[in-house]
């Protein structure tokens, strides 16, 4: 079974940038689909884009096209999340999950990732 563990949360001024990291273990790194995620205090969980590890095909949310870079560390076996120009919008806890075992990505929606780390806290100030 996948283990993700989410890193790099923090408190930030709008306008500033952040990297969150996503660590996935006790699993193949590559040829799965790996989705970060957001969710704001009394909003849906919300999917912000996704990346086939490995094969490195990238999807980005229309929300925050423009603004965020996912990437990955094979070595590491580690995804990032890039957020610039953050707003105060972007308050939430981050997530990523994973798609096993595969090489496409689904759409990214919270259903369709079985696994998921514990989140990382993401505050922005304005």
């Amino acid at each position: 079974q996948a283990q993700l563990v989410e890193s790099g949360g923090g408190s930030v001024q709008a306008g500033g940038s952040l990297r969150l990291s996503c660590e996935a273990s006790a699993y193949p790194y590559n040829s799965n689909c790996i989705g970060w995620f957001r969710q704001a205090p009394g909003k849906e969980r919300e999917g912000v884009g996704t990346i086939i590890t490995g094969d490195g095909g990238l999807f980005y949310a229309d929300s925050v096209k423009g603004r965020v870079t996912i990437s990955q560390d094979i070595a590491k076996n580690t995804v990032y999340l890039q957020i610039n120009s953050l707003k105060a919008e972007d308050t939430a806890m981050y997530y990523c999950a994973i798609n096993p075992g595969t090489r496409w990505c689904p759409p990214p929606s919270p259903e369709n990732f079985p696994y998921w780390g514990r989140g990382t806290q993401v505050t922005v100030s304005s």
